[in-house]
């Protein structure tokens, strides 16, 4: 009483198919699937650029924390 059923889902397929013709739902599907593919390689390259960049601050910093304690050592020298 309260679900859809496997007819009433066919029902919706033909009447849909019928609207629009097959023509048209091939262009829609191609179209969603390219958009689809152009947003997870979107997604993947900006995590990339994300650690990246994580990385390169890291070594910043590592940089940073040496050339602190080459002054400290000549300061002890001199």
């Amino acid at each position: 009483m309260g679900g859809i059923s496997i007819w009433q889902l066919v029902i919706i397929a033909v009447i849909v198919v019928l609207l629009f013709g097959t023509k048209k739902l091939r262009n829609l599907g191609s179209d969603l699937g390219s958009a689809v593919k152009g947003f997870k390689s979107a997604v993947t390259d900006d995590t990339a650029k994300t650690e990246e960049e994580s990385t390169s601050a890291d070594s910043l910093a590592d940089k940073s924390v040496d050339q602190s304690k080459v002054a400290e050592k000549e300061k002890d020298q001199a």
